[in-house]
């Protein structure tokens, strides 16, 4: 298997995560790719140190780190993993067989579990919608951890200079191709304000735009938006859950406001991930 990272400024989060990619915790030998680029910090030293392959470049940009990487990739299946995600044991050997055993899938993901400690109530609010939403266990995106077989990956040739490269990969395939595999858990960190969150959201949207416009134009078909799934399909079936509905309304309504007048980002990331969280009793999300 080779596993792909596109890693830009990773050095507080890379090493947890190359560390988790050892064959003997994850039960499979590997080919570990970082894409290191436009990096000012050690991220490549690290990665180096840690074994990776390390590909350099002086440009950001997470889909040309994505292609530079893939012309030095061998093997199959292939990973795409964020440097802030920490694969559990066994994980991506329990995603590879699935797509061996699991007919007609091309394409398998892990459970996500949203990691809330320390978040303001809005953040926690939102999420306590936005991690039940049917979207999430069906799409390939915001799990930072994606398995192709090699079928799947011929599906396209190069990922396009687009914010949103997991929607990229969904779009590639129909729901039944794609499977989330119960066993396989990844805590993903939520961002740690609620401004923080608000500039993701807002990039998310602009990825989603840029997606649509290519569908449009003749790409693969992008999955569309469901805007009242949050209401029935999570509220409805729990109405506890309607202070929380408030929270995650204002903040989607104000970051689709937002997104339709903000300016590009290259990376497209959360960077409030990438520092330490604050100890805190709060909460970590189910």
């Amino acid at each position: 298997m080779s596993v792909i990272i596109a890693a830009h400024d990773e050095e507080a989060v890379i090493g947890r995560c190359l560390d988790a990619l050892s064959p003997t915790v994850q039960g499979v030998r590997l080919q570990v790719i970082v894409s290191a680029n436009g990096c000012t910090d050690a991220t490549a030293e690290i990665a180096r140190a840690r074994g990776a392959r390390v590909v350099e470049r002086a440009e950001s940009g997470k889909a040309d780190a994505l292609n530079a990487a893939e012309s030095v990739a061998k093997g199959f299946p292939r990973v795409y993993l964020d440097a802030d995600i920490v694969p559990p044991p066994g994980a991506l050997r329990a995603l590879a067989e699935a797509l061996r055993t699991r007919p007609g899938v091309l394409a398998t993901m892990p459970v996500r579990r949203v990691v809330t400690t320390g978040r303001p109530w809005p953040v926690r609010a939102y999420f306590r919608i936005n991690q039940k939403l049917p979207v999430f266990r069906l799409g390939l995106f915001g799990r930072g951890l994606i398995v192709l077989s090699e079928l799947g990956r011929a599906r396209f040739q190069e990922f396009p200079a687009l914010t949103a490269d997991d929607l990229f990969l969904d779009a590639q395939f129909a729901d039944a191709e794609k499977s989330e595999v119960e066993t396989v858990v990844v805590e993903v960190e939520s961002p740690r304000t609620t401004a923080d969150l608000l500039r993701r959201l807002v990039r998310v949207r602009r990825g989603n735009t840029e997606m649509r416009r290519i569908a449009a134009a003749g790409g693969a078909a992008v999955r569309s938006a469901d805007r009242w799934s949050w209401f029935r399909d999570v509220v409805l079936h729990d109405l506890r859950l309607a202070p929380d509905a408030v929270a995650y309304l204002a903040i989607t309504v104000l970051a689709g406001v937002r997104a339709r007048r903000s300016a590009s980002d290259d990376w497209g990331r959360d960077a409030s991930t990438r520092t330490p969280a604050p100890a805190s009793p709060e909460e970590v999300s189910p």
